[in-house]
């Protein structure tokens, strides 16, 4: 991993100092904050409105979720980072906050679909001209307008992977009004790391690998300097927050996120390849793998892999057979989300960006992957 397991284990667990301390550092819940003075409470002020992060009021933030911040920004390679109730709620903030009236937001055809959701139901309502685009930086560089205000991207795209070249986008912006956002859910923590790469803003869904247990809901958005302090002003104009004891059990899961992650990714490399061998089997996607059409770009730019890919099948398999197989699985949970310790399917329609054969998403779980394949075998002979 581009972000070591020793920093991961040992980051933000406090002051070393202290002559007795506990492993993690502890939940501290507030709403009201009391300060011992009027200079305390006008310096916290003075303090606070020139971008540092102070313990003020629970709506702020407290130590917990500062101590997460400064973890996720170090891994991302930020300026600063921002945490939100959920990933959906991370995602919507740099379009609230950054687009105005009468501006031209590019997104990829293949972003997350309620991030898509957002730009054809309410950003349009708002002036803003949304405009999507199949294909990486050259087809960028066609529809780059003057107004162009935003490039907005999942890498790899959501449900089919596929992946863009950032640094090329970096420096078709460069010297443009243009910030380039980039969804990082895939790539956290540290297998991927676009703010590095030129990107302006790294948006993370934190309920998926760095929680790692399915039971909480949180997003983060990390950005450079450029932007980072209109980010964090709306912020605080709108309220946004996260809860504590979330904050909490997410600094408790990047302590096991390498062993985690490499287990993942180690599961899944031995599915993907009982897959391609199966005759309903047109495709795995799923960038580690060589011959995936995105696998020179993740072999350059990313550090790592996970459990999430995607199954394309041949033509004659319909969604019938699809939905069969996937009524046969027991240890592959039919739910949505990923990242957490559990293997999931999950089906779909139809799957904007993609043309090809009907789409089953799998996330490779920390069970043994002969238990798994076992189960998609029995699936399978039910189509």
């Amino acid at each position: 991993m581009a972000f070591d397991k020793t920093r991961l284990v040992h980051m933000q667990r406090g002051d070393s100092s202290q002559l007795r301390r506990p492993v993690n550092p502890p939940i501290v819940r507030a709403s009201t904050v009391l300060f011992r003075d009027v200079e305390t409470l006008l310096d916290t002020r003075r303090r606070s409105n020139a971008g540092e992060r102070v313990f003020r009021y629970g709506v702020q933030g407290t130590p917990t979720s500062f101590q997460l911040e400064e973890a996720i920004t170090e891994i991302e390679g930020g300026h600063g980072t921002l945490l939100f109730s959920s990933g959906l709620a991370a995602v919507a903030h740099p379009f609230l906050s950054i687009l105005r009236p009468g501006d031209h937001l590019l997104l990829a055809d293949t972003i997350y679909g309620p991030a898509r959701d957002i730009a054809e139901q309410y950003l349009p309502e708002r002036g803003v001209n949304c405009e999507f685009y199949a294909g990486g930086h050259e087809t960028v560089a066609r529809l780059l307008r003057p107004e162009t205000r935003m490039v907005y991207l999942d890498n790899p795209g959501s449900i089919v992977f596929d992946v863009q070249d950032v640094p090329a986008l970096a420096a078709l912006l460069e010297g443009r009004n243009t910030l380039l956002v980039v969804d990082n859910t895939w790539g956290a923590p540290g297998l991927y790391r676009p703010l590095t790469l030129g990107a302006d803003i790294s948006v993370v869904a934190v309920t998926k690998y760095i929680a790692g247990h399915s039971d909480l809901m949180m997003g983060s958005v990390t950005a450079n300097a450029r932007c980072f302090d209109r980010l964090r002003r709306d912020n605080d104009l709108l309220g946004h927050t996260a809860n504590p004891e979330d904050a909490y059990l997410a600094l408790r899961g990047l302590r096991t996120a390498a062993a985690r992650l490499a287990m993942h990714a180690d599961h899944a490399r031995t599915v993907a390849d009982w897959l391609m061998q199966q005759p309903q089997v047109e495709a795995v996607l799923y960038p580690p793998r060589e011959g995936d059409p995105g696998h020179h770009l993740w072999a350059r730019d990313f550090e790592g892999a996970n459990g999430l890919l995607s199954v394309v099948f041949r033509d004659g398999i319909s969604q019938a057979d699809v939905n069969r197989c996937v009524d046969q699985l027991k240890l592959f949970g039919l739910g949505a989300s990923w990242g957490g310790f559990e293997s999931l399917v999950m089906v779909y329609g139809n799957v904007p960006g993609w043309s090809g054969g009907r789409v089953m998403r799998l996330h490779i779980g920390l069970e043994n992957p002969a238990d798994l394949i076992g189960d998609l075998a029995q699936g399978f002979a039910a189509m």
